[in-house]
């Protein structure tokens, strides 16, 4: 249990809780392995460098750098010396990188050999000097840039750094970026404490991991949900973890699941249908999974329901978000309602409300608000937005949400997502998994378009399975048997994929835009 009354550093937490396994493989990457004794040495000598390099305590480190094991040993050597590193999304543009620099103020620049042509970009439009940059797999970047040093060299050349920075539990820890799907990306503020929340409510007491398990998630390290699968949890429990610095298509994926023998994976549902729909998706036999988890968006229950027959291995489907840091609305592994996101997890409180901030009625639709010890600390340099968020102990998540008589919730959708069809509260995901379930649909997305008389009526853009179609009138039958008749989409356009965020979250906002 953290005391905030005194001393707590997560990274010393991590270190001191493994430090009976020295041998034991901690990660396991595209180019090798890091036991926990290695992982240890390696993140105090990254600690002492960041030290002797001038970094001082909370000053704050850009973190771009693909999944591998020198992520993680930068992320925890950095929060070891108390300096705040800044974990952030890989598949962004060079505009993004220098909004983020400026933003952040970051001292130095910690990244590998594929994204340096990235970064030198990002420096040239950015309003801001940084004084160091290091490069991990400098081989990569065929020949460093002036001024760029080697990773490897320069934390190899120092001795580990003897004692963790005095930080106390509600110390800035470290800072992720919200997906920016609407305007600018914001800076979160985690404390020091907030992984170790995660970790003790929802990777053990949830999930039940323990160091027998090999974790793998293809989400990636920069996301709260990726930083919590493949950081947090395995390593409070001694678990090994793979990490995959390409992206998680089908292929990749499978790889992984057939060579490593993973026993946990977690995904996002666009990735579960994209996996489910691929020719290639290996036998049972061929794979060790006893569990998965899914969040980013609600997972329709066809996709679980598919899978699990598949595979034998269940879906636990969760809620959680960048301010939260991890899940914290979900199903158990033996308790699981397909097409729900669960219950609270124990250790965090859940409310819906209405419009006027008053508790809804099993069965409405209200406004998700959520408190627990996880929550962040503020959107960084952001007064306005962090007001509208962090509200007191309690803070606002943008979702709506229902919640039945048996205490399960159901997602239904974003607030700013919500369609008023007659008067009455539509579900975009409602449409949207309905339509999943027919044979030909692999994805689809629904937004509000007015009609002739100017009302909103739902649209649905649909992407079907390769070799497959279907024609207009069909889906639209297919959902006015299944759902109310005011809730069938008026208009169906097909489309080849749909806009996402790097995250792989559905961009509404980007289907709502009037034809060019």
């Amino acid at each position: 249990m953290v005391d905030f009354d005194r001393p707590f550093n997560f990274a010393c937490h991590l270190f001191d809780a493994n430090r009976a396994r020295p041998d034991k493989v901690a990660y396991i990457d595209d180019h090798g392995t890091l036991t926990y004794g290695e992982l240890e040495d390696q993140a105090l000598r990254m600690a002492h460098a960041l030290v002797s390099s001038g970094v001082h305590r909370e000053e704050r480190v850009l973190l771009l750098m693909q999944d591998m094991r020198e992520w993680v040993v930068s992320f925890l050597g950095a929060m070891y010396a108390g300096v705040v590193p800044v974990a952030v999304n890989t598949l962004l543009t060079a505009d993004d990188y220098a909004y983020m620099l400026q933003n952040s103020r970051a001292q130095a620049i910690l990244t590998n050999g594929a994204l340096v042509p990235m970064v030198q970009e990002a420096l040239k439009r950015a309003e801001h000097e940084v004084q160091h940059i290091w490069v991990a797999r400098s081989g990569e970047a065929h020949g460093l840039p002036h001024g760029y040093q080697d990773f490897d060299n320069w934390v190899e050349m120092q001795t580990p750094l003897a004692l963790p920075a005095r930080t106390m539990g509600d110390d800035p820890g470290f800072w992720l970026y919200s997906s920016g799907s609407t305007g600018k990306p914001k800076g979160t503020v985690h404390t020091q404490a907030n992984p170790y929340w995660t970790a003790e409510l929802y990777g053990k007491a949830i999930l039940g991991l323990t160091e027998s398990d090999i974790c793998f998630s293809a989400a990636k390290l920069f996301f709260a949900y990726g930083l919590g699968n493949a950081v947090t949890f395995p390593l409070s429990v001694g678990a090994t973890v793979v990490l995959m610095a390409e992206r998680p298509t089908p292929l990749a994926t499978f790889s992984r699941w057939v060579q490593h023998r993973p026993t946990v994976f977690f995904g996002a549902p666009t990735g579960f249908a994209g996996m489910m729909a691929h020719s290639e998706l290996p036998k049972r036999e061929h794979v060790s999974l006893r569990m998965c988890s899914s969040a980013g968006e609600a997972l329709p229950a066809e996709i679980a329901q598919r899978f699990k027959a598949h595979f034998g291995a269940e879906i636990v489907d969760g809620l959680g978000s960048t301010e939260m840091l991890h899940i914290f609305l979900s199903n158990r592994p033996d308790d699981i309602r397909y097409g729900s996101t669960g219950k609270p997890v124990p250790g965090y409180e859940v409310e819906l409300r209405s419009e006027d901030g008053k508790p809804v009625a099993d069965g409405e639709i209200g406004e998700l608000f959520i408190k627990g010890p996880s929550t962040a600390l503020m959107y960084w340099n952001n007064r306005s937005k962090s007001r509208d968020t962090f509200r007191g102990e309690w803070l606002k998540s943008g979702d709506k949400y229902s919640r039945d008589a048996d205490g399960y919730y159901t997602y239904a959708g974003r607030s700013d997502d919500m369609l008023k069809v007659s008067g009455i509260y539509v579900s975009p995901f409602e449409v949207e998994a309905t339509l999943m379930q027919h044979p030909a649909v692999l994805e689809a997305a629904v937004v509000g378009k007015m009609d002739q008389d100017g009302l909103v009526k739902p649209k649905s853009f649909v992407v079907c399975k390769p070799g497959r179609s279907a024609s207009e009138e069909e889906l639209k039958a297919f959902v006015k048997e299944r759902l109310a008749p005011y809730k069938y989409p008026r208009f169906i356009e097909f489309v080849a994929e749909l806009p996402k965020t790097a995250t792989g979250k559905i961009q509404r906002f980007r289907l709502r835009e009037p034809a060019a």
